[in-house]
């Protein structure tokens, strides 16, 4: 008797197709990237959605989306409601991908009544994209990152 050894990747088989849909669909509605938040910014008009930073006031000098809310995760539940405008969207950071810091922050927005998106990657795939941020100091960018951004193009393609 022969037995096939199962690879990992399909030691468990994928979903199927409609699974696989609704999930994918469902994980759009709570996250948007770095590029999509920058492209909607860059209009100039109303994007239809608040960007909250969700950092410390030491972290916030550091460098933040330029237009971005401060509203420490701490201050939140006291806060909110005098900075925000629930019937605006919110798009929740903190400092990257190793940090849950903007689920806290959404997570705590969405338990207040508010409609909310996390940024995948946080401020440092901003950073990193070639975006332009604020700090004390004023506005700074830094050259895209070629393994996170693609060089000389307008956008990724995704």
């Amino acid at each position: 008797m022969t037995t096939t050894a199962v690879n990992p990747v399909l030691r468990i088989a994928p979903a199927t197709p409609a699974e696989a849909a609704a999930y994918f669909r469902a994980s759009l509605v709570f996250h948007a990237d770095v590029s999509d938040v920058a492209a909607a910014l860059s209009t100039g008009g109303d994007p239809g959605f608040v960007v909250l930073d969700s950092r410390a006031t030491e972290s916030w000098d550091q460098g933040h989306v330029p237009g971005a809310v401060h509203l420490p995760n701490a201050l939140i539940p006291e806060q909110a409601g005098e900075l925000l405008d629930k019937s605006v969207p919110v798009v929740t950071y903190c400092w990257g991908p190793g940090c849950n810091g903007a689920t806290r922050a959404a997570l705590a927005l969405a338990e207040l009544g508010f409609q909310v998106k996390e940024m995948l990657g946080g401020f440092e795939y901003w950073v990193r994209e070639g975006f332009e941020f604020e700090t004390w100091q004023g506005r700074e960018r830094r050259a895209a990152d070629p393994l996170t951004a693609p060089i000389g193009a307008e956008d990724c393609g995704c």
